[in-house]
Formats: structure tokens, sequence, C-alpha cells
């Protein structure tokens, strides 16, 4: 491939995406939009399929947009710290997260069991439980 020689279909062809991606990501100022020769099409790098395969890497981990720009900001290699605090507190958020569905498949897995033990009742457990539960909003 020579380097400066891709065209937007080719680039979204070559990343993966679709070319409205390409063109969100540019309006995000995730990538950059190469100018435009007069009477011409914009030209786009070998070094945009990277960026590209980087943002969707990131945000198969979970990474934001806004997250994903903030390690490009440190994508020369020498901000590790910086890119190391992003992750970890992405890291506690997954993990919240997932203790937040450990309680929620424990209740729902006592609810459940409820509606098998409950031995034909009229008034269904986990119904009645979700009609009598506190809201968890207030």
């Amino acid at each position: 491939m020579i380097n400066q020689a891709l065209t937007i279909g080719r680039l979204a062809s070559l990343a993966g995406v679709n070319v409205e991606t390409i063109r969100y990501y540019q309006r995000r100022d995730l990538l950059p939009e190469p100018k435009k020769p007069l009477g011409s099409v914009r030209h786009y790098r070998e070094s945009d399929v990277s960026r590209i395969h980087f943002i969707k890497s990131a945000q198969r981990l979970g990474f934001t947009l806004e997250e994903v720009a903030l390690l490009l900001k440190q994508e020369d290699g020498t901000h590790c710290v910086e890119a190391r605090k992003i992750a970890e507190q992405k890291l506690a958020s997954v993990r919240e997260k997932l203790a937040d569905l450990k309680s929620i498949e424990t209740t729902l897995a006592e609810l459940v069991n409820k509606c098998d033990t409950s031995g034909g009742s009229i008034c269904c457990p986990l119904i009645n439980s979700l009609q009598h539960a506190p809201d968890p909003m207030s």
C-alpha cells in the first residue's frame, strides 16, 4: 500500500467500518481530516487505518469516545501513567457494574425460585414482589 493514497471508501473497507463512521470520528476530532486538493478527493494514510482499529478496540473494552479521545492524546507512548489512570477508572467502573449485575442475578434467581415453589398460589410471587418493592429512584 502506498502511503497517503487511500480514498475514504478504501479506508473504510480496510478498517472494517462504514464511511459515515469515519466522518463521525472526524467530527469528534478522533481522526484528522486530510486537506482536499482542488478538484480532487481527500487521501488518507495507512496510519489512519491503525487509528480506527485503535478506536474500535478501545470501544470493545468499554471505553467511551470521550475516553478514547483522552487515550489518543497519550498515543506517543510516553504518557503511560496517564493512560493507566484512565484504564484504572474504566476497570473500577466495570467492577462496579459487575457487582450490580451479580446483585440483580441473585435477586432474579430468588424470585424465579419463589415462582417454582409457590405451589399454585393465586398471586405470582415474582409479580407480587415487584409490585411491592421500594422505588429504587426515590
